[in-house]
């Protein structure tokens, strides 16, 4: 089954192995008599402005949630006072209530009333005339007014595991850790935090518009507790943050859509409420509370702060609400700070965002790990003349240096101390490493996450662990291992190979290839490998040329009907690469071949050359690729790196040219490629995601280099496949295929009544192909009668989905519903297909 997204495995693997919310959402504390001093029961709690009460007490103590934030709190009891106490983040766990009591003949008619302003359209809301105004004057504010600026980021990022207790903490898993608990902090709910991984970081950014638009934001200075060689946990923590603009109309979280606040389209989506005029940073500012009109959706609640006279946002308050549909994630906070260096510009000061994690339960008593990043900008400079090596990247970028920052160092670079607690993390996490329990667990979080399990002593990652098993109609059974170098997470080379064996055809397969990167800057990369291995062509368009990628034959292991085009390939190639301008590859590769059928009797690739009848297909060719990655982020600068959760896309554009002769090589040809891939979020319904390639062999080649319309005849889900296509069904000499799929978040099934309580996201997509097949090279095939290019009609599929299928937190689990469209008088069809598998995204 598929597993989407693998840069998410190290965040599903941390917070599995954690097992371990604060929020203003929810308030708790104690009541009594202000005489006696005695608690008191059967009190009405009232939360804002309701005339319900949220509960009737039934002993001293309260504790009360809303969907909503809780700003206020009423308790009404018979014969005593009405007492009001205002809810704060700071107060909302530990609140103390004393109640006076009130002879019965003293007391009126008690009346609550919900003070929540009603208008009967928005333009009556004065709210609406306030953001009115901040929406025509947005571009006047932020880093695009300037010819060119350069200012300074501190960013922090710490995890705590929160709501701990004393049951907990005597857990066998904690023999001889005990010491760590001597770091941990009580809550004012009376749990314990442990303070658990701390990554602190220095940036410089620079950035010019005139003449041309360019940016850079340089990595100074790094500290990570205990973890400086364990970058995993590190590039865990820092993916699940993206940057925001709180003026946009989306919000980007997880590669999620939320609907901004303070975008144009906010009124759709929140209510507001002007609440008062106050003074923030010695600036007069509207303060405006926004709620969410329905709480089913993805969306924010909390409070904005615009100036009086600029009307720019000098804060706002974001917060999640209770029933938050996102994975993993049972809250988000994000608190904005805007500064305003001359009378009409505001930039970014502060960011501070909290998101509560838990592998499995909702509930606001889990143990969970809320991971808290802190951003602090400074040192704004504009319009001084910077020079073009300012953007020019160089190989000091690129060297270890800057985790070599002394504690001096970061006393200076800190815009505030760090607390007790954050102190106590380096001095834990040191112990830690000393602590050869510890350690295991690392370790096991380490295979997990990369696949591989390492031998530190030889340098060695055996794996990947996932691709041990699979199954096909050629091999039966099929084992796999394999092994590659890993001395660091930068090493400049990498030597990897496997091994693997069918226990049907009794055969042994293999694979070995080498890379060597000469420049961490430009990464000038050379390789060559070898392999010979039973694969499933014609699953992938624009394919690549590497040897060691998991093979489809592999990954297969339950499939609709018999699946007998299985090809045995002998493969040689050797490529350079380089990147003369970030994430944009220039790659060549040489390739050397031969193909032939893995399974004879049910299925052929022969074909007939200058008369004669042959059975292998013997290739060698060159590929010219061009790969641009605009907006991907990409941490480590070893030969592998590990890319962060962005919406980049992917642009390609591949020449192939075959060259007969060389090594034996039967054909001349000419194939050009194109591939476009992209997420884009569409405001509050969802994300859509577009893949479309083309392609065209100029000459005529046999089946075993034509371009085959991908199938997937397995159960499980196969990206930029046809679900409902048997392999080898469409084949084009010319193709075009669009894959549009848009996943709404669950905003269509929020509103059927109990389907919304499980919290199911819908999923809807489409998928067309075009292409044309010449007589040639239909005739150049034994077979080739049976072959034909989808040309009378567009070929198209077509259903919708379910993804988020699980419980609790843990919803990784998705099934598909796909109906073929048309060409449905073919033989050995198959009309409706339901399709699932894995996917650990949030």
């Amino acid at each position: 089954m598929l597993i989407n997204r693998p840069r998410y495995y190290p965040f599903l693997i941390f917070i599995l192995l954690s097992h371990f919310v604060h929020a203003q959402n929810a308030a708790s504390g104690k009541i009594i008599d202000a005489k006696t001093n005695k608690e008191i029961s059967g009190v009405d709690v009232f939360i804002n402005e309701s005339n319900k009460p949220a509960i009737t007490t039934t002993s001293g103590n309260f504790m009360v949630q809303s969907d909503s934030i809780i700003y206020k709190l009423k308790f009404l009891r018979k014969n005593y006072s009405l007492e009001t106490v205002d809810v704060t983040p700071e107060n909302a766990t530990n609140i103390f209530v004393k109640l006076s009591q009130e002879k019965v003949s003293n007391i009126e008619e008690v009346v609550i009333h919900n003070e929540k302003p009603k208008y009967k359209n928005k333009r009556e809301n004065p709210a609406y005339a306030i953001m009115q105004k901040v929406w025509a004057r947005k571009r006047n504010n932020g880093l695009d007014k300037f010819d060119t600026y350069t200012y300074k980021e501190y960013e922090k990022i710490q995890f705590d595991a929160n709501n701990l207790d004393s049951a907990f903490m005597k857990r066998k898993i904690f023999n001889k850790l005990e010491f760590i608990f001597d770091y941990k902090d009580s809550t004012a709910s009376g749990k314990i935090g442990l303070p658990v991984f701390l990554n602190e970081a220095v940036y410089e950014n620079y950035g010019e518009n005139k003449p041309s638009k360019r940016t850079k934001r340089l990595l100074v200075a790094q500290k990570t507790s205990g973890f400086q060689d364990n970058q995993i946990v590190t590039l865990t923590a820092k993916n699940l943050y993206r940057d925001i603009n709180i003026y946009d109309n989306t919000l980007n979280y997880f590669d999620i859509g939320f609907p901004s606040p303070v975008g144009e389209t906010g009124f759709s989506t929140y209510d507001y409420n002007l609440i008062d005029t106050v003074s923030v940073r010695g600036e007069n500012a509207f303060k405006i509370r926004y709620q969410p009109k329905r709480t089913e959706v993805l969306a924010f609640q909390g409070y904005l702060y615009i100036d009086t006279d600029s009307y720019a946002v000098l804060g706002a308050t974001l917060k999640s609400t209770q029933k938050i549909n996102v994975n993993f994630i049972n809250g988000i906070s994000t608190e904005l700070e805007y500064d305003n260096p001359d009378e009409n510009t505001f930039l970014p000061r502060k960011f501070v965002t909290e998101i509560e994690m838990t592998p499995f339960s909702k509930k606001k008593t889990a143990k969970s790990i809320v991971a808290k990043r802190s951003v602090d900008y400074s040192e704004y400079e504009f319009n001084k003349p910077l020079e073009d090596k300012v953007f020019k990247r160089t190989e000091e970028e690129y060297s270890d240096s800057f985790t070599d920052k002394d504690d001096a160092y970061w006393l200076k670079a800190r815009p505030d101390s760090l607390s007790k607690s954050e102190q106590g993390i380096y001095d834990m996490l040191d112990k830690l490493q000393q602590t050869p329990k510890f350690n295991r667990i690392v370790k096991l979080y380490e295979t997990l996450g990369s696949g591989y399990y390492n031998v530190k002593k030889l340098g060695i990652d055996i794996g990947p662990i996932f691709s041990v098993y699979g199954k096909n109609e050629v091999e039966g059974d099929r084992i796999r291992l394999g092994a590659r170098t890993y001395f660091t997470r930068n090493d400049p080379w990498r030597v990897q190979f496997y091994t693997a064996y069918g226990f049907k055809d009794q055969q042994v397969k293999y694979g070995a290839e080498a890379r060597f990167m000469f420049n961490r800057v430009n990464r000038f990369t050379i390789g060559a490998g070898t392999r010979r291995d039973v694969l499933q062509l014609g699953v992938q368009l624009t394919n690549d040329d590497g040897i060691m990628a998991r093979t489809f034959a592999s990954s297969t292991i339950f499939a609709r009907g018999d699946n007998a085009s299985l090809s045995s390939l002998n493969q040689t190639n050797v490529f350079t690469s380089i990147e003369p301008w970030k994430n944009f590859q220039i790659r060549l590769d040489g390739t050397m071949q031969s193909i032939k059928s893995a399974n004879p009797d049910g299925f052929s690739l022969m074909y007939y050359k200058d008369g004669a009848l042959r059975k292998t297909t013997n290739d060698s060719h060159f590929t010219l690729s061009l790969i641009a990655r605009p907006g991907a982020k990409f941490s480590q600068t070893g030969i592998d790196r590990y890319e962060h959760g962005t919406l980049a896309p992917t642009i390609v554009l591949k020449y192939t040219r075959g060259i007969e002769g060389l090594f034996g090589s039967d054909f001349n040809y000419n194939k050009l490629q194109f591939l476009f891939y992209k997420p884009f979020l569409v405001g509050s319904w969802g994300k859509l995601q577009v893949n479309f390639e083309a392609g065209k062999n100029f000459d005529t080649v046999p089946l075993a280099l034509q371009n085959i319309i991908p199938g997937n005849q397995s159960y499980s889900l196969a990206q930029n496949t046809f679900a409902q296509l048997n392999y080898y069904e469409f084949v084009a000499d010319t193709y075009s295929t669009l894959h549009l799929e848009h996943h709404f978040n669950g905003k269509i099934l929020s509103f059927i009544p109990l389907i919304k309580k499980l919290k199911l996201r819908e999923i809807a997509f489409i998928r067309g192909a075009y292409g044309t097949l010449s007589d040639a090279s239909k005739a150049i095939n034994v077979e080739g009668f049976k072959y034909s290019a989808p040309t009378d009609h567009i070929y198209y599929e077509y259903g919708f989905g379910i993804e988020n299928i699980g419980f609790g937190n843990l919803r990784i689990f998705r099934v598909d519903f796909n109906w073929r469209g048309n060409y449905l008088d073919r033989p050995d069809i198959s009309t409706f297909g339901i399709k699932a598998g894995f996917q650990v995204n949030f």
